[in-house]
């Protein structure tokens, strides 16, 4: 059955283009456009969709208003259509808070062209989207080829065998979609005396600073944007960049990151996969993997890697997840050493290292 989507945009262009690109999907049925949410809320009195694609700042009511009103009364899966501007982050960070999906980001001018090469990954977040589990919710360059799935060996080769022992005890987390909720589940419930944490969320450059940012606010470790050469330390969470990928290494005795530039690995940058192998690499069986939520299967080789030099492996479980696609993954080629609902992670990540 197709996915019904209700695009909701002030921009005539952005509505128009929108249509026409979905419109040529097989397993998508564009039921209506509106204007801003007060028209859409009259089209979906008649036709309710599976999923809508939102935009922010309209006349009338703001895309933030509608999605808190929308998860209050029927929740439904909204993609948050967002301009690329540092204000434009900080409002799609409270959009995500409140309930969004995932978000697809639009420049202010080329629009047309950058709405057409992003049709990948719009039909993507979509899909995506729509078998999201709404109970389960809180209230890169786009012209890249994403039908080419390369692996984790375009940036780094695979894990040797052996790797030193230490003391140090480093987490390394991925997820994608309904991630931005389960990591503030997670992170909001650590100490600041918790391990160092490298975190790799699927999100397109520029929304990530202000989503470390919105963490930092709310946790007792200290959340950032990873930059290169960021010391992994005990009470701080490195976020990777979007539209880069991030690894760990061996400095010594001391673990850092590289930030960099690099093709797409399963599809993303930043990759859960290159993280994972990196971490593999670095930490072996000092480290903890983490998958949680979010669609695809990036990350579960690398999981699978990370679990092959003897670290402990965690996934979350079905039933607490958004979209069981990663951790499904993951499990299924025997990467993961124990499921668990996201309510037991945090008291996890403490027992293991702590």
């Amino acid at each position: 059955m197709a996915i019904k989507v209700l695009v909701v945009d002030d921009s005539a262009v952005v509505r128009q283009v929108l249509v026409s690109l979905l419109s040529e999907v097989r397993d998508i049925d564009v039921i209506g456009a509106a204007s801003d949410p007060i028209f859409a809320m009259k089209k979906m009195a008649q036709t309710w969709p599976d999923v809508i694609v939102l935009d922010i700042e309209m006349p009338r009511m703001d895309g933030i208003t509608f999605l808190k009103k929308l998860m209050a009364e029927r929740p439904t899966p909204v993609v948050i259509c967002s301009t690329l501007t540092e204000r434009g982050a900080e409002v799609t960070m409270q959009a995500m808070a409140s309930g969004a999906v995932d978000i697809i980001t639009k420049p202010k001018s080329g629009l047309k062209g950058f709405l057409q090469d992003s049709k990948t990954e719009l039909v993507s977040a979509i899909r995506g989207a729509a078998v999201a589990r709404m109970s389960r919710m809180k209230g890169s360059s786009p012209a890249e080829d994403r039908s080419v799935k390369l692996t984790a060996d375009r940036v780094l080769p695979p894990a040797s065998s052996r790797v030193i022992e230490t003391t140090d005890r480093i987490v390394a987390i991925g997820t994608s979609t309904g991630g931005t909720q389960a990591l503030e589940a997670v992170l909001t419930r650590l100490p600041s005396s918790a391990p160092g944490i490298v975190v790799v969320q699927h999100m397109p450059a520029q929304f990530t600073r202000a989503f470390a940012q919105r963490l930092d606010s709310l946790c007792q470790v200290r959340v950032k944007e990873g930059e290169n050469n960021d010391r992994v330390i005990p009470g701080q969470v490195l976020i990777a960049p979007g539209g880069r990928h991030m690894l760990l290494r061996r400095s010594g005795a001391q673990y850092r990151v590289e930030v960099k530039d690099g093709p797409l690995v399963s599809r993303h940058r930043p990759s859960v996969d290159v993280l994972f192998r990196s971490v593999a690499s670095a930490a072996g069986r000092n480290a903890l993997g983490i998958i949680m939520t979010g669609m695809g299967d990036d990350g579960a080789r690398g999981l699978l890697e990370l679990h092959q030099t003897g670290a402990r492996t965690l996934g979350q479980n079905e039933a607490s997840c958004v979209v069981y696609g990663m951790p499904k993954e993951a499990f299924k080629l025997g990467a993961v050493d124990k499921e668990l609902p996201l309510s037991e992670i945090p008291a996890a990540i403490i027992g293991q290292v702590l």
